[in-house]
């Protein structure tokens, strides 16, 4: 992150939303409150379009030609005048000549007369239809059009119909798809500007846990929410920076928060955060950083950390995540997720959301946010079904496996009957 920009305290961010309440938090205002706390990484790179994927734009693209520079054909046939398509016969044509793709044909053509014409090839001058050769009967060197089955202006395209020359291709804040690179190669441009990858530093805390290769022991188990996080960091697009799992000692977290700070322009932890855990990493986030420590009304994922880490002249972004392994994606989905893409420069839509119905009672408290796995698919009468996935403890991975969404239940909502319409936010590949 941008040393030099100026920052809110979370203090200051606090007193600027209303109803703040640090022990009761709806999903809501946390993200408001992320949304004033992040910052964007501002820092330019030039990349050659092949390498750009998935890339944030930095600046506006104008388009520096019109895409398709000229009119040209839509398809294989015969290029002719509109005009000479009279509505109620069949209209016979001379061909003097074809037109091939990649260089404009030279020829004059008069009225009654069509040019051969290959898909892409330039519309010769005066001419302003295409005939799809099968449509038409050919012989000799005359075609017959049947009567009705041609407008005038049908199967061309015309110039800058795609872009047109000085106006935006692209805006900044745009993710590059590949549909968006192939745009920018169309316009010719080898290179673009994007802002650089916000670098993202992630480790696991707790004397429980196992790296994978250690051998198993009495009450420990495996970090899987370090695996979790990094897929769903770098679907996201930004770069890594993996810590490992770090130990409940006051040291060695102190030399965790600060070797990332120095690093990273985000830290991501899992564990230490609930009431009644070992408080070492908590007080290592308050002696190191500005850090609020939130009781969301939600479920999974109640506990969470948030805030800043400093470290000489730099700040990092931290969100300390609960350490279950279920709860680690649903706080990540809900809340880390968007605010990396604030910091990506992304301006990115949210998750999308699809209203289904539900194919079982589903028991809720009003007062909280609840995030259940679902899997969602058709019923008979074609309209979108969800099931939740099994257990739906916090722990239980299985069943985030199984499931391609998440039942979003609102923080007001009460019990959902079987047929009731429910929001579904999907994974679109980033879960």
């Amino acid at each position: 992150m941008n040393p030099s920009l100026p920052q809110l305290s979370l203090n200051e961010i606090a007193e600027r939303l209303q109803g703040y309440d640090p022990q009761a938090l709806s999903a809501s205002h946390v993200n408001a409150f992320l949304a004033q706390l992040v910052q964007p990484v501002r820092e330019q790179e030039t990349v050659a379009l092949m390498q750009a994927h998935g890339r944030i734009l930095a600046v506006d693209v104008i388009s520096p030609i019109s895409v398709p520079p000229h009119d040209n054909s839509a398809m294989d046939g015969y290029a002719l005048r509109g005009v000479d398509l009279p509505a109620a016969q069949a209209t016979a044509l001379k061909v003097v000549g074809t037109a091939f793709a990649g260089a404009a044909w030279q020829g004059t053509v008069q009225s009654g007369e069509c040019v051969r014409i290959m898909t892409g090839a330039i519309m010769p001058h005066g001419l302003d239809t295409v005939a799809p050769q099968e449509l038409v009967q050919i012989k000799d060197d005359t075609i017959l059009i049947p009567a009705g089955l041609l407008q005038a202006g049908d199967n061309r395209r015309l110039a800058g119909e795609d872009l047109m020359a000085g106006r935006p291709a692209l805006s900044a804040g745009t993710r590059l798809s590949p549909a968006a690179c192939g745009l920018l190669a169309s316009l010719g441009l080898p290179t673009v500007q994007v802002w650089r990858r916000p670098k993202v530093a992630y480790f696991s805390t707790g004397d429980e846990i196992l790296s994978l290769g250690e051998a198993p022991r009495e009450g420990a188990v495996y970090d899987s929410n370090r695996y979790t996080v990094a897929g769903m960091v770098q679907a996201l697009g930004c770069e890594l920076i993996d810590m490992g799992v770090v130990r409940d000692e006051p040291e060695a977290l102190e030399h965790a928060f600060r070797s990332a700070a120095v690093q990273a322009d985000a830290i991501i932890t899992s564990g230490g955060v609930s009431v009644g855990e070992a408080d070492y990493t908590k007080a290592m986030m308050k002696k190191l950083g500005d850090v609020a420590f939130w009781r969301i009304a939600m479920r999974p994922g109640r506990p969470m950390a948030v805030g800043r880490i400093q470290q000489a002249d730099r700040s990092a972004l931290l969100f300390g995540l609960p350490g279950n392994p279920v709860a680690v994606m649903v706080t990540f989905a809900a809340f880390v997720r968007p605010a990396l893409q604030q910091l990506m420069g992304w301006q990115a839509p949210e998750l999308p959301m699809l209203k289904a119905k539900s194919t079982e009672a589903l028991r809720k408290k009003p007062g909280r946010t609840e995030y259940q796995r679902g899997i969602v698919g058709h019923n008979a009468a074609g309209e979108l079904v969800v099931s939740i996935t099994g257990n739906q403890g916090s722990g239980v991975l299985s069943s985030m496996v199984q499931a391609n969404g998440l039942i979003v239940l609102g923080h007001a909502q009460g019990n959902v009957a079987v047929g009731d319409w429910v929001d579904v936010m999907m994974f679109d590949g980033h879960l």
